[in-house]
């Protein structure tokens, strides 16, 4: 059985996020959405808050999974029996950061591999950090995130 993991901090979900679990999903026998807990960044929602959207707009999908992980990748990876990692690649700017990172935890994990998928064009200009923004301002969301997350979107930042 072919795992794959599709890591990410989601904060919140993206239909560029979802574009990336849809195809990612076809790839593998069982996708793991990991959700990541950092303590180093300030997020807009909570963890639970993030793993909850998640799973909502994951429920479609037979093969999906929405778990949560602090530190490296590569250990979660392992802890899953996962050997594939899916990352969404929007522009040029972001492929130099992922392929340090994707060498790094190759020479962690060297039975690992990094599949990196292009950005569906009409999500390419679309992150967390935008939604954020738009949120903060009181803006629509409504063509940025799945349609089942902006309920709670909502509901959370009341």
């Amino acid at each position: 059985m072919q795992i794959g993991v599709y890591p990410g901090s989601f904060d919140p979900v993206t239909l560029g996020h979802l574009d990336i679990i849809d195809r990612a999903s076809r790839l593998c026998d069982h996708l793991v959405v990991g959700v990541l807990q950092n303590g180093s960044k300030y997020p807009m929602f909570t963890l639970d808050q993030r793993i909850r959207m998640l799973k909502k707009v994951t429920e479609p999908y037979g093969n999906v999974d929405v778990l949560s992980f602090d530190g490296l990748l590569v250990d979660f990876l392992k802890q899953q029996d996962a050997k594939i990692v899916f990352r969404g690649l929007r522009a040029v700017t972001d492929f130099e950061y992922e392929l340090q990172m994707a060498q790094t935890n190759h020479s962690l994990y060297p039975e690992m591999e990094t599949v990196f998928l292009t950005a569906n064009v009409q999500y390419s200009y679309l992150s967390s950090t935008i939604v954020k923004d738009v949120l903060v301002h009181n803006g629509d969301i409504s063509n940025f995130v799945p349609a089942p997350a902006i309920d709670m979107i909502k509901q959370f930042r009341r």
